[in-house]
This record gives structure tokens, C-alpha cells and sequence, in this order.
């Protein structure tokens, strides 16, 4: 079962998504309401209200379908980080850290958009960037789960676009600290939420989710990948993310960005040069993943603000 939620003549809903349209849930009812009472009850409810009549889709504005109380973004597709770190960072491949444990850092929840929200280049940016991803949205609470408990924590999957400003993102990471304002302006959360059960069909022996994800820039394809090529599964994600600490219903948790082309600086750090160029006002990036569907977005110019002041200096004395 798919779950949307929308905006119409200013007010918001939520429901579920058929063939015909968007079915309204009860009103007063979120998505994020429906993850907290457990997919049975949500199933019942969207069932529900698939009895009655169904809003086109094309006379609304998809919102992200839930707004979560947390976002982590994990880095989980080894091809990625390899063309990255060439990229944005100081080469020399792949750190071994990173085949140890999965690495994740918290994104900024109130910078969610939907699906067809056009996103505004960061301010101070000139380095803009998409990147491709699938979220696991959590179901239940829980705390230092294991993998086997972390899978029966799923709800369900959406797509995510991590926006990155690579400049601002390449200055914060030398710091040691971060992505910071590199990564806070844009997530795209979206078309809706995608129950767990109506992707099981995909997963390979191996536990992982084999669906097709592609991007298109301006209508020309830059990248596809599986989902599958995962260094670790989702249910490993969020067994760590729960390590001596708890993951919440609603929690939001992307996979990271995918390879082969799943952002532009992965490309620039394998080909040594900006090709595909950076994102500019006017681009639309359209990623498609199979099994949920697609997210389109319209880059425009963001607000013009005075540069950053640099810090004070600290004066320098004799010590005592």
C-alpha cells in the first residue's frame, strides 16, 4: 500500500494512493500517525478509505509523505564513496573505517520538500549536486535491536534526494566535523510511503532489495544502480543506528547515495573533471526507483546573503 500526503486549496491530507487518485484517511489523520499505530492497523485504515472517493493527482501538491521526528543519512554504496572522495575529499580511495560499520550522520527534518517542490541553490553555493537514494522509514520503537528484530522495525520505503552543495560541504569536512550547511538546505522526501510487504517480492537471497534506480538530468540519464549493492541491508542500518541508544517510529533513514553516476561528484572524481556539470536554476532532476516510483525536482536561484565572517582570531599571549 502507498501513502501520500498532499495540499489542496491550503489545507493538507493524507491517505492512500491507487489508480484512480488519493483517497483521504479520516480527517485529522497523518502518515506519521498511521507508522505509530503499526503497519496492520495502517493497512486496515488505508484500506478504509480506498472505499471511498479518490482527489487526482494532478490537481495537488505531494508533500513528503510523513514528517519524521529524525533523518539519518547513512554512506552505504562502496562504488559512491570511491568516486567521492576523489571528488570532494583528498583521495586515496576508500578508508578501511568504512567497511568496519556503517556511517550515518543526522540531516535537518525541517528541510524536507515533496516530490515536485522546486529546491533553491544553497546560498554561497556553486557547487550543487543531487543525491539518489532510498529511505527506510521505522515502524516501531526500539533500542540496540538486532538485524533479525530491526527487520520486522521497517514500515516502509520512500525515495530521498540528499541536495548537496559540494563546496560549502568540501570546506566543513576538513574541519573534521559535518556535512553541515553542505547538506542542510534540500531533502526531497517522496512521491509517498511505500508499505514494507509491497517490496518483499524484491529482495535477492541475500536479504538486500534488488530495485532499479535511476536519475536523469534534464532528461538525459546520468546514473543507475541497484539497491542491492548495499554494503549492508536496512535492517543492519537500523540495528546500528539502535546501538545503545533507540531508533522511533517515523524515524526516517536513507540508504546514501547509490553508484554509478547516483550524484554528480562521484562522476567528477572518477572522470577528474566537472562532467556532467554542476546543477544550475532551470536543471530538473528526475530520479526514478522501481517498486516505489518517481521524484522530480526543479532547480531555481536561492536568496543572495552576505558572505560568512570569518572567525576572530584568538589574540596570542605569553602564558603565565
Amino acid at each position: 500500500m502507498r501513502f501520500a500526503t498532499w495540499e489542496a486549496g491550503g489545507a493538507v491530507t493524507a491517505g492512500v494512493v491507487s489508480d484512480a487518485g488519493l483517497h483521504p484517511l479520516t480527517a485529522g489523520t497523518t502518515v506519521l500517525d498511521l507508522v505509530r499505530a503499526g503497519l496492520p492497523a495502517a493497512l486496515d485504515a488505508g484500506s478504509a478509505a480506498l472505499d471511498g472517493p479518490a482527489v487526482p493527482l494532478d490537481g495537488v501538491r505531494l508533500l513528503p509523505p510523513l514528517a519524521p521526528p529524525t533523518v539519518r543519512d547513512f554512506v552505504a554504496f562502496e562504488e559512491h564513496v570511491e568516486g567521492v572522495v576523489a571528488s570532494v575529499g583528498d583521495g586515496g580511495g576508500v578508508v578501511a573505517e568504512w567497511y568496519e560499520a556503517p556511517t550515518f550522520y543526522f540531516t535537518n527534518p525541517y528541510a524536507l520538500i515533496g516530490a515536485h517542490d522546486d529546491v533553491p541553490v544553497p546560498p554561497g553555493s556553486c557547487l550543487f549536486d543531487f543525491e539518489c537514494e532510498v529511505a527506510a522509514v521505522v515502524g516501531r520503537d526500539g533500542a540496540s535491536l538486532t538485524p533479525e528484530q530491526a527487520r520486522d522495525h521497517v514500515f516502509g520505503y520512500t525515495i530521498l534526494n540528499d541536495w548537496s552543495a559540494r563546496d560549502l560541504q568540501r570546506r566543513e569536512m576538513k574541519v573534521q566535523l559535518g556535512p553541515a550547511k553542505g547538506k542542510d538546505s534540500a531533502t526531497t522526501l517522496g512521491p509517498w510511503l511505500v508499505t514494507a510487504d509491497e517490496l518483499e517480492p524484491f529482495r535477492d537471497p541475500d536479504g538486500f532489495l534488488a530495485l532499479e534506480m535511476r536519475v536523469a538530468v534534464g532528461g538525459v540519464e546520468v546514473g543507475r544502480d541497484l539497491l542491492s549493492n548495499m554494503g549492508w541491508p536496512f535492517e543492519e542500518l537500523i540495528s546500528y543506528a539502535s546501538r545503545g541508544t533507540w531508533v522511533r517510529a517515523g524515524d526516517v533513514l536513507g540508504s546514501g547515495t547509490c553508484g554509478n553516476g547516483g550524484c554528480l561528484a562521484e562522476l567528477w572524481g572518477r572522470r577528474g573533471r566537472q562532467d556532467p556539470p554542476p546543477l544550475r536554476p532551470g536543471d530538473v532532476v528526475e530520479m526514478t526507483v522501481e517498486g516505489i516510483g518517481t521524484i522530480r525536482n526543479r532547480v531555481v536561484a536561492g536568496v543572495d546573503l552576505p558572505p560568512v565572517r570569518p572567525a576572530r582570531r584568538r589574540p596570542r599571549s605569553r602564558q603565565r
